[in-house]
């Protein structure tokens, strides 16, 4: 799907064929007379409107001795609706490691021992820390505060600020004042 959508951006990339889209959309018109409008020869205008009937935006229907393009209002609709839903924008990325900013972030301030060189102040790399630290935490069991503190040591020697900051993310979630944590899901 993605190479549907690279080609269908090619060819509205150029700005005589979205003037062409624009008069279609007012009404139809014969390639010499898109010419005329557009200051082109027939023959770019002619090139261009194959390339915007291959991507299945303009037809053309014959009217006498002229063949006349119409912007294919409904083709139009369904091609957009299809190539910019969201399972095909997703699809778009599938080979996109999403991984790749936090195994960075993680490579730049975790020591080869796992704990960290330091706690990182700009809030996205903290994020990406923090993402690596919950890791550390079963989904669905809860720990004590003593029990977190002592998983955040490896980390850390400031658990207090972690802890908070694991909370303030919303990746842990606690009881009442210094009760029961567990890892959010």
């Amino acid at each position: 799907m993605s190479e549907e959508l690279v080609a269908f951006f090619k060819v509205l990339s150029d700005a005589n064929r979205l003037k062409i889209i624009g008069l279609l959309a007012q009404q139809p018109y014969s390639v010499e007379e898109l010419a005329a409008l557009l200051n082109l020869k027939a023959s770019t205008v002619s090139h261009h409107l194959s390339k915007l009937a291959k991507v299945g935006l303009v037809s053309a229907k014959t009217e006498s001795y002229y063949n006349v393009y119409q912007l294919d209002e409904k083709a139009l609709e369904i091609k957009s609706r299809s190539l910019f839903s969201q399972e095909s924008l997703a699809n778009s990325v599938s080979d996109v490691d999403v991984d790749a900013y936090d195994n960075k972030v993680i490579k730049d301030y975790v020591k080869k021992d796992g704990s960290l060189k330091t706690i990182p102040a700009q809030r996205k790399k903290l994020e990406a820390i923090l993402r690596y630290i919950v890791k550390s935490f079963k989904v669905g069991k809860k720990y004590t505060e003593k029990q977190v503190n002592e998983i955040l040591k490896a980390y850390h020697e400031d658990t207090a600020s972690l802890r908070r900051e694991l909370i303030g993310y919303k990746l842990m979630k606690r009881e009442g004042g210094g009760g029961e944590y567990w890892r959010s899901e």
